[in-house]
């Protein structure tokens, strides 16, 4: 059927190519205008997509919160005391070279933006954030801007959950694990447009996307808000993990060390939550590991190594010790131990692997002998 419908297209085209024009030119033309078309559609099919993932995020909102009424024409004016940091806060990036942040100020601010979620709100603060909540946006003009439709309603996810928590709304939250379709795309397009910017980031760094790490954070950080979402979304952000770990080993731009800082303290801010920090931990366990083993063999040889992954080696390396100190502070090291077999691969001949590289490359050798010590550690405790 396919062979019979292949020939009858190519009578076709024949009898139907205008006089001047090969069978080949017209069949290009042909094509391009078929291409041209579905491109149209696509585009089409986006916006009315991205249109009725907003209609269910505005429909889920007044589910959960009948007095949580998102007008069309309320005011689209940021909060008084806005709990995000002020994007002018980053202008300063732009006179570095990159080399070294010596403004961490920047970047710092993310974490401290982040824990936006703990401040204390009064109660004419909460009421007059509902009655000026901006509506929702379908704004997609910059890879910042493609953000803002999740990242406006998970913060008013968040704000209704403590608004409730405080007495002033009542919520059933139990609308969460009814509408899953609605949570885990509104996760998914924030998490797909993290990755975006972070694989070409621009600095100053949008508003929206430090929005985004704050409303990411604070998500995960929820007692009960993440809950749901972890059941839903566990994937997406096993995924996002695994990105943003390669983002790092493979990014080679001269100035990329900006880029690198703000990757590795958003990795350090899913840690926060223990599903996540365990995963991670077991993620970046794997990648020092296999680099070691390779840097190893490539020295045993007097082969070529990447210089440019050896440098990105080290940002894995702070986070994973951060993370594993984290584990015993918290004392949150269970019976079954995280890790498992990865954490018994990377144990396994460390110490030849040390002894060997330590001349060579004694900082490497030096952050591997230190993770070793936070796993001997976090197991004894």
């Amino acid at each position: 059927y396919l062979k019979i419908s292949k020939l009858a297209l190519a009578f076709a085209i024949i009898h139907s190519k205008p006089p001047g024009k090969s069978c080949k030119e017209y069949t290009e033309h042909l094509a391009r205008t078929v291409s041209e078309q579905d491109f149209e559609w696509k585009s089409k099919v986006e916006v009315l997509e991205a249109e009725v993932l907003r209609l269910r995020q505005e429909l889920l909102l007044n589910k959960i919160c009948p007095r949580f009424c998102l007008e069309n024409n309320a005011c689209a004016e940021t909060l008084t005391d806005q709990e995000c940091i002020n994007p002018m806060s980053y202008s300063s990036q732009l006179e570095d070279s990159g080399c070294d942040v010596s403004n961490d100020y920047a970047f710092d601010s993310l974490g401290a933006a982040s824990d936006f979620h703990q401040s204390e709100h009064n109660v004419s603060t909460s009421k007059r954030w509902l009655e000026r909540v901006p509506p929702l946006s379908l704004c997609c003009t910059s890879k910042g801007e493609s953000l803002t439709a999740p990242v406006q309603f998970l913060q008013h996810l968040l704000e209704i959950r403590k608004l409730s928590e405080g007495g002033i709304l009542q919520a059933d939250f139990r609308e969460l694990e009814n509408d899953s379709y609605t949570i885990c795309n509104s996760v998914s397009q924030l998490l797909a447009g993290l990755v975006v910017f972070y694989n070409s980031p621009e600095f100053p760094v949008s508003h929206v996307v430090t929005e985004g790490v704050c409303v990411l954070t604070s998500l995960i950080t929820d007692t009960k808000l993440s809950n749901v979402v972890l059941k839903k979304c566990f994937k997406k952000f096993e995924e996002f993990k695994k990105n943003l770990i390669q983002i790092i080993l493979r990014i080679s731009s001269i100035n990329r060390f900006q880029a690198l800082h703000a990757i590795s303290h958003t990795l350090v801010l899913l840690g926060r939550n223990n599903i996540l920090r365990d995963s991670l931990i077991t993620l970046l366990l794997s990648e020092v590991r296999q680099f070691a083993e390779q840097l190893l063999q490539a020295y045993q040889i007097q082969a070529m190594y990447d210089i440019t992954q050896y440098e990105n080696i080290f940002p894995l390396c702070m986070i994973l010790e951060q993370l594993l100190q984290n584990e015993i502070e918290e004392s949150s090291i269970s019976s079954a131990d995280y890790g498992g077999e990865e954490k018994i691969k990377f144990l396994k001949n460390l110490d030849q692997i040390i002894l060997h590289l330590s001349d060579e490359f004694p900082l490497f050798s030096l952050y591997l002998w230190r993770v070793s010590v936070l796993l001997n550690s976090a197991q004894i405790q």
